[in-house]
């Protein structure tokens, strides 16, 4: 954009295969939200995808997007990594080291994870124009202060302005990588946080309150302003497939009814995402 702002989404083949029963992809489900969304059609043309595999590559060529080939050392970031295992570990700290570098290139950027359904367009919430704020971050459950470093936050969504002290920040939290055994890239932030790196570093973040910037975890109870719904607390890519469509279901419905409507709109319950959790790992 403008000020030097891009989106970044990172993809892999689990994200571009078909479902077996919905015939449905993550990755078309991502696109479909951008076309269904309010004011989010033209922000395709600031989307980079970043494939992490020749298959995730060829994909989003073939939808005419705007496509970067990820290096990965021989790693094969090909099929579903479930939630917390190695090869989820490992994919999540490369899609960090890539950030790193596009901060230092000085870009700013909003990341968002393929399992986030954009209904609204963003930056009407963000604060991007000031550089008063370093970081915006999503949430799991938000606790009614923009500022409380005790948020459980999520690396799903978020902005980050490219500055010195954001450099520091990630380069800080990368070099943790090979010290934090069974810990997420997710878990590290949170603990530098919990430790005091943003007063130490003289950074402002503000976390995003759920209303707006949502997820399964704590859906949003306005859909006249909900503004993205990501499918966090789910574990495989099938529920999070299921659950968001019935998501994107509900968010066509609220659409189609008369602004002025007194219908009550509520979410479809989570159902594959709840039971997600009950499957033994593969």
């Amino acid at each position: 954009m403008g000020n030097k702002t891009v989106i970044i989404a990172v993809v892999n083949k689990a994200y571009v295969d078909q479902d077996v029963v919905s015939d449905t992809t993550m990755f078309d489900l991502f696109l479909s939200s951008f076309w269904f969304g309010e004011g989010t059609r033209s922000l395709i043309d600031h989307l980079l995808i970043v494939a992490v595999d020749r298959t995730a590559y060829d994909r989003c060529r073939f939808q005419w997007l705007i496509c970067f080939r990820l290096e990965t050392d021989g790693v094969d970031f090909e099929g579903e990594k479930i939630y917390m295992s190695q090869d989820f570990i490992k994919m999540m700290w490369r899609r960090t080291l890539f950030t790193l570098e596009v901060l230092k290139r000085g870009y700013n950027f909003v990341f968002t994870d393929i399992d986030v359904m954009w209904l609204r367009n963003p930056f009407a919430r963000l604060n991007i124009k000031s550089e008063a704020e370093d970081m915006q971050m999503s949430v799991d459950k938000y606790l009614n202060n923009p500022w409380s470093e005790k948020h459980l936050l999520n690396t799903g969504f978020y902005f980050v302005r490219s500055n010195n002290k954001t450099i520091f920040l990630f380069q800080t939290w990368y070099n943790m990588k090979d010290n934090s055994t069974r810990l997420k890239e997710q878990d590290v932030l949170l603990n530098l946080i919990r430790g005091g790196v943003i007063g130490r570093l003289g950074l402002k973040v503000r976390f995003l309150n759920t209303l707006y910037f949502s997820g399964f975890c704590q859906d949003s109870k306005d859909f006249r302003v909900v503004t993205t719904v990501h499918a966090n607390c789910c574990r495989t890519i099938p529920a999070k497939v299921a659950d968001l469509r019935a998501a994107l279901r509900d968010w066509k419905q609220f659409k189609k009814l008369d602004a002025n409507s007194s219908i009550s709109h509520r979410w479809t319950r989570h159902d594959w995402c709840l039971q997600s959790w009950e499957r033994p790992m593969s």
